[in-house]
């Protein structure tokens, strides 16, 4: 049985430094997000960046 894993807290605008990271902040966040989304029984985030940054102002 896997642990639970608790809603990831949205990270700070000025988290990230736009240094083209890998992995970013925000890449850490939408995974962590997906993962919650699919454990509460919810649709996952697509996976392009555009329609996640979508889907991801619902759950802000």
């Amino acid at each position: 049985m896997m642990p639970e894993i608790k809603k990831p807290e949205r990270p700070a605008d000025d988290d990230c430094c736009g240094g083209g990271c890998c992995p970013c902040v925000w890449d850490y966040y939408h995974d962590q997000l997906s993962l919650w989304l699919e454990q509460e029984g919810k649709q996952p985030l697509e996976t392009s960046s555009e329609q996640s940054s979508e889907n991801d102002s619902v759950y802000r």
